[in-house]
C-alpha cells in the first residue's frame, strides 16, 4: 500500500493512498460474507448466499461499493498509523478510482492536532501599573459610605432641584384629548435622572411642594408609540411631595457608625488600605492579561475548523445564559437584532478563534515550562464545584467526568503558567512592589458560566489536543484512528467599608 501525506491549510493532512487490486479482492471476499448474513435469500441459509445471487437482490453494485467501504476503512487506519497522525474529527473522503482487478485510489483530508510555534513570551516590554489612591479616591469612597447612610427629609424653605425625591400626578393630552397611558395618580421620581420624555423633569425644578403647573413637551421622533412619535402634548402636573437626601456629617461619630473605627482617620486609613490593595490585585490581573495578549501575538499556530466550531457553540451557549439571566429570550433577541443564528456564528468565529489560539498557546507555554497540575489538586477543584454547583447536576456530572477534569486541568496549567510569568518577572525586578492577589472567598478555577456551556455541549477544553494522553482518546475512551465516515466526532471536538472601597475597584 501506497502513503503519501501532504500537510494541508488549518492543521491538516492530505493523505493520498493507493491499496493494491489484492487487498481490494480480499475486501471483496469479506464484503460478500457480511453482505450475505445481513440479507434474507430465498433458499439459502443466513450468510451462505453467493455474490451473483446477492447482487441479483441487492442490485450489481452493492457487493463493490460495500467492498470499497471496506478497504477504505481499514487502509486509512494505516495509513494514519504510518502516518503518526492523531485525528481531531472524522477524515473526508475522496474515492478517486475504484474499479475491480486495480488499485483503489482515495484521498483523505484529516484534520490533526495543531504546531504551536512559540514566540517570546518572556522579554515583554510594559511592566505593571499600579493606580495611584490619593485622598480624592478615599474622598470619593467616605462620600459614597455617606450616601448609604442617607436619610429623607421633607424640603423646606427651597423649591424642587435636581437630586430631590418628587412624588408627581399629572394629566396628558395631545390636542385637547388624553392618550393611553398619559395620566397618572402618583409617580415617584429622582429628578434629573430624566425617566420621562426629554424636557419633562426640568419643568418642575424650583416647584415647591403642592405646587401645580401646565406645561408643553414633545414625543421624542423615534418614540414607541406611533401615534405620539413628534408631537406635543401638555400636561398639568402636580409636585405632591417633595423630599431630599440628607448625608450625616463626615465626622467621627459617623466613622463609629460604620465599624470599629475610633474616628473618621482610622476609617480612611481602612479605605484607603482596601483600595490600594485592589489596585494592586487589578494590577496584576491587567499584566497577567498583557502577557496574554503579548505571547500569542508572537505565536503562530494554524486553528483546525473542529476547535472553533466548538468554540463558536461554547460562546454562543454563554450568550443564551446571559440572555436567560436577563429574562430575554433568544428568539426575540435575534428577531430584534434582525439576525439568524447564522448570522450570530459569522459573528463569533472571530473571537472564538482568537480564543482558541490563546489556549492553544498557553497550554504550549505550559509544556516548555514544564508545569503539570497534581491530579489532587483537580480533584479539589471537583469538589468545589459539587457544593458551589449543588443544584445543578448537569454541570457536576461535567466536572466528575474525564472530560470535565481534563477542562479543569487545562485551566489550572494555563491559570499557573501565566502567575509563574508574573512571578519570575518580580523575581527579577526586585525594586518593584509586590503585586498580591486579594485574599477573596475560594472559587473554582473554570468560571460558571463558561463551565455551564462547556458542560451544555460536553466540550473538551481545546488545549487538551496538546496533551498525548488526552488528545489519542476516541469518542466513548476509543483509542483507534478515528475511521472515515463512521465517527460521530472525536474527543477533542471541541462589610460596610470593604463593600465601598470593592464597588470603587
Amino acid at each position: 500500500m501506497q502513503v503519501t501525506a501532504t500537510p494541508a491549510p488549518k492543521s491538516s493532512v492530505l493523505l493520498e493512498v493507493e491499496v493494491p487490486p489484492d487487498r481490494v479482492e480480499r475486501a471483496v471476499g469479506e464484503a460478500v460474507r457480511r453482505l450475505a448474513r445481513q440479507t434474507r435469500v430465498p433458499g439459502f441459509r443466513p450468510g451462505k448466499a453467493p455474490r451473483p445471487v446477492l447482487e441479483r437482490v441487492l442490485g450489481p453494485g452493492a457487493v463493490f461499493d460495500e467492498a470499497v467501504e471496506i478497504a477504505v476503512r481499514d487502509a486509512y487506519r494505516e495509513a494514519v498509523a504510518e502516518a503518526d497522525l492523531v485525528p481531531l474529527t472524522e477524515a473526508e473522503v475522496e474515492v478517486v478510482s475504484a474499479e475491480e482487478g486495480k488499485p483503489l485510489v482515495f484521498k483523505a483530508t484529516v484534520q490533526v492536532r495543531p504546531e504551536v510555534r512559540l514566540g517570546d513570551y518572556r522579554n515583554f516590554p510594559f511592566s505593571p501599573e499600579i493606580e495611584a489612591i490619593d485622598d480624592a479616591k478615599v474622598d470619593r469612597v467616605v462620600d459614597e459610605l455617606r450616601d448609604q447612610q442617607a436619610t429623607l427629609a421633607a424640603v423646606e424653605g427651597r423649591g424642587a432641584r435636581n437630586g430631590d425625591y418628587a412624588i408627581v400626578g399629572f394629566v396628558g393630552t395631545v390636542d385637547g384629548e388624553p392618550f393611553e397611558g398619559g395620566s397618572v395618580e402618583r409617580m415617584p421620581l429622582i429628578l434629573g435622572e430624566e425617566r420621562l420624555l426629554p424636557g419633562f423633569e426640568a419643568q418642575l425644578l424650583d416647584l415647591a411642594a403642592g405646587a401645580t403647573k401646565s406645561f408643553e413637551v414633545t414625543f421624542p421622533e423615534d418614540y414607541g408609540e406611533a401615534s405620539l412619535a413628534g408631537r406635543p402634548a401638555t400636561f398639568d402636573v402636580e409636585l405632591k411631595e417633595l423630599r431630599e437626601r440628607i448625608l450625616p456629617d463626615a465626622d467621627d461619630d459617623f466613622a463609629q457608625s460604620l465599624g470599629d473605627f475610633p474616628d473618621m482617620a482610622a476609617l480612611r486609613t481602612e479605605v484607603r488600605g482596601r483600595l490600594e490593595a485592589n489596585a494592586i490585585d487589578r494590577a496584576r490581573h491587567d499584566f497577567a492579561d498583557r502577557i496574554i495578549e503579548y505571547a500569542g501575538a508572537n505565536a503562530t499556530v494554524e486553528l483546525p475548523d473542529v476547535l472553533v466550531d466548538q468554540e463558536v457553540e461554547v460562546m454562543h451557549d454563554e450568550m443564551r445564559m446571559t440572555l436567560a439571566r436577563q429574562g430575554i429570550d433568544e428568539a426575540a433577541y435575534l428577531k430584534a437584532t434582525e439576525r439568524t443564528e447564522e448570522d450570530l456564528h459569522k459573528e463569533l468565529r472571530e473571537p472564538a478563534e482568537k480564543r482558541v489560539k490563546t489556549l492553544l498557546v498557553l497550554s504550549r507555554i505550559a509544556d516548555a515550562e514544564g508545569l503539570t497540575v497534581p491530579a489532587e489538586a483537580v480533584e479539589h477543584e471537583v469538589e468545589l464545584a459539587r457544593r458551589r454547583y449543588a443544584e445543578n447536576p448537569r454541570l457536576v456530572g461535567y466536572f466528575d467526568s474525564e472530560r470535565g477534569r481534563s477542562f479543569i486541568r487545562s485551566s489550572l496549567r494555563r491559570t499557573r503558567v501565566v502567575e509563574q510569568l508574573i512571578d519570575d518577572w518580580l523575581a527579577a525586578h526586585p525594586d518593584h512592589p509586590p503585586l498580591v492577589h486579594l485574599e477573596d472567598v475560594e472559587q473554582p478555577t473554570v468560571e460558571k458560566t463558561s463551565a455551564q456551556a462547556a458542560a451544555a455541549i460536553s466540550a473538551t477544553d481545546p488545549s487538551v489536543v496538546l496533551e498525548g494522553e488526552a488528545a489519542t482518546a476516541g469518542p466513548g475512551g476509543r483509542t483507534a484512528a478515528p475511521e472515515p465516515g463512521s465517527v460521530d466526532a472525536a474527543e477533542t471536538a471541541p462589610a460596610a467599608t470593604a463593600e465601598a472601597a470593592d464597588a470603587a475597584r
